[in-house]
């Protein structure tokens, strides 16, 4: 049975811990802002460290998410859930069917959706307890719309940068090529790109080669691979102090949330002369895929017309970068803050 415990976390209107002993696991929800919306973001799952590293993760990504949403102007505030459990040893549809239970304890204030380590099947599970659930019977997985609004972000960079419109004979070192990651290097290797990869999970490298001619390093040759943009699709913070100062590329632009460790590497990355496409920019492209069944039947069509926008968002990013000389993740902090209004976070 769940058990609720409201936390007072200052900036965040609602955060709330759920504890399950008997089906092995806790979780957070976080709401950090809803002003523009219902706080729409995914469901992770982390066999996390400690309960004070899976706190930490929700209040970061929930927070990316309201940045996210509203810099792609969609109706929709920021949340997320993190689940702090091992997968291996639960009943993996008894654990999501009470997450579904902890969804609706919030009432709709936060609607979910599968993300890392859960999945469309798992949602099923979810909705079954609770209607404030994304994907299921709609929209379906978001990793082909997040990888490619990754591809238009790519686009835009290389036209900014490196001023040409197309993308044959660059080499990109992709960080991750599971579901988003994966699919982006597909889409990279029909525009003739070289791609470089790494990945922790040795069955995504097996299931990539299979598809596209690929080169593998290990995961801590990544950084320092000589290439034209590096791709980061995996996990948070690997962009700092000590990984920055080792990167050969010209452009940084990838899946992964918060890539930066702190605000001030966007401008150790500016100050080395490499292009930064802010990660919650690039990244949009299966939450606008979302979007586009909240409250209508959902539309592919539109749904692929209104991820290629994140193109302009980042044209619009750089030119105001430029102008202000101001690192590009502060330029696009400031453009969602108008947007969801800053001040109003509780």
């Amino acid at each position: 049975m769940n058990t609720y415990t409201e936390l007072d976390m200052p900036g965040y209107q609602e955060v709330v811990r759920c504890d399950n002993p008997e089906v092995g696991f806790t979780a957070w929800i976080a709401v950090h802002n809803s002003h523009r919306g219902p706080a729409l973001g995914g469901c992770r799952v982390w066999c996390y460290d400690s309960d004070e590293a899976a706190l930490t993760d929700v209040l970061r990504l929930s927070r990316g998410m309201t940045y996210k949403n509203a810099l792609a102007r969609l109706p929709l505030g920021g949340g997320k859930s993190v689940v702090r459990t091992d997968l291996l040893r639960v009943d993996r549809v008894a654990l999501f069917e009470e997450l579904g239970n902890f969804v609706e304890h919030l009432g709709g204030r936060y609607i979910t959706a599968e993300d890392v380590n859960s999945t469309l099947s798992d949602m099923v599970a979810v909705k079954r307890r609770t209607s404030h659930v994304a994907t299921v019977g709609a929209s379906g997985n978001p990793s082909p719309f997040t990888a490619y609004g990754v591809y238009c972000a790519i686009r835009a960079s290389v036209r900014h940068k490196l001023q040409r419109e197309g993308l044959d004979g660059l080499t990109v070192a992709i960080q991750g090529v599971g579901e988003t990651g994966g699919r982006l290097a597909e889409l990279l290797k029909k525009d003739h790109c070289r791609i470089i990869a790494s990945d922790i999970n040795p069955a995504h490298i097996e299931a990539l080669g299979k598809k596209i001619d690929l080169e593998l390093v290990r995961p801590e040759e990544i950084y320092t691979v000589a290439c034209d943009i590096f791709a980061p699709c995996a996990l948070g913070g690997i962009l700092n102090s000590r990984t920055i100062p080792g990167l050969l590329c010209q452009i940084v632009a990838g899946s992964a949330n918060n890539q930066l460790q702190t605000e001030e590497d966007g401008d150790l990355l500016s100050r080395r002369g490499i292009l930064y496409a802010p990660d919650y920019a690039a990244n949009a492209g299966g939450v606008i895929n979302i979007s586009c069944e909240i409250d209508q039947p959902y539309d592919e069509k539109l749904a692929m017309r209104r991820t290629a926008a994140i193109e302009q968002t980042l044209l619009e990013i750089y030119r105001l970068a430029d102008e202000q000389k101001r690192p590009t993740n502060l330029v696009a902090n400031t453009m969602a803050e108008e947007l969801f209004g800053a001040s109003l976070v509780c």
